[in-house]
């Protein structure tokens, strides 16, 4: 027998824009069934199963309501392990004994070369306990240009949730494998420049 997915468990559509505030009711109203006082008297191998499913009942829950979570989830469900793919590149990175190589986005393949140079020059002149304005007003410029970046894919992932949606309902394969693979990319898209946000800031306040 399958096992229930996480919209199973709440009775939801796979639509990855759901009802946050139906979703926590839903949450609490389980909780409270699964509660350990109201399995007190019960056997142990109903204390066990009451137990797992409460468990299974959060993970559910905390994954859903991450919008984040709830997208990567979904793409699990059809097939394509986001996180195992990240695993992998670490694994075989660390088995050849060099650094883990994200792809990247090639329309910014020219602005990330560019900010690698200046986070390097950055670096070093701290390590000559020196500080570069202009080079620190290049990064914090970069910096908040890829938070812009950042933003419009955000935007672009909510069109998709919507675009995503209207497909599960209309039952339409194409237009879900359209915009399952549209998903894949802005995930990959949003992770890249939240590294490279990361990498400014600390290049910046370290």
């Amino acid at each position: 027998m399958q096992e229930r997915t996480y919209f199973d468990i709440f009775s939801l559509p796979q639509h990855l824009n759901i009802d946050l505030v139906a979703l926590e009711k839903s949450f609490y109203a389980f909780s409270r069934k699964l509660h350990p006082d109201r399995f007190a008297g019960r056997s142990a191998a109903e204390q066990e199963a009451a137990l797992a499913e409460s468990s299974r009942l959060n993970d559910a829950y905390r994954t859903l309501k991450d919008p984040i979570a709830r997208t990567e989830y979904l793409l699990k469900l059809e097939g394509i392990e986001l996180e195992e793919q990240s695993r992998a590149a670490t694994d075989a990175a660390r088995a050849a004994g060099t650094s883990k190589k994200q792809v990247v986005p090639e329309d910014l393949l020219e602005e990330a070369f560019e900010l690698n140079m200046q986070l390097e020059e950055m670096r070093a002149a701290k390590k000559m306990g020196e500080d570069d304005p202009q080079l620190r007003n290049d990064l914090v410029r970069a910096k908040s240009d890829f938070d812009q970046k950042l933003q419009q894919t955000d935007a672009r992932l909510h069109q998709i949730w919507s675009e995503w949606d209207e497909a599960v309902d209309r039952n339409d394969p194409a237009s879900r494998t359209e915009a399952r693979n549209a998903m894949v990319d802005l995930l990959n898209r949003r992770s890249y420049l939240r590294n490279l946000v990361r990498d400014v800031y600390e290049a910046l306040t370290l």
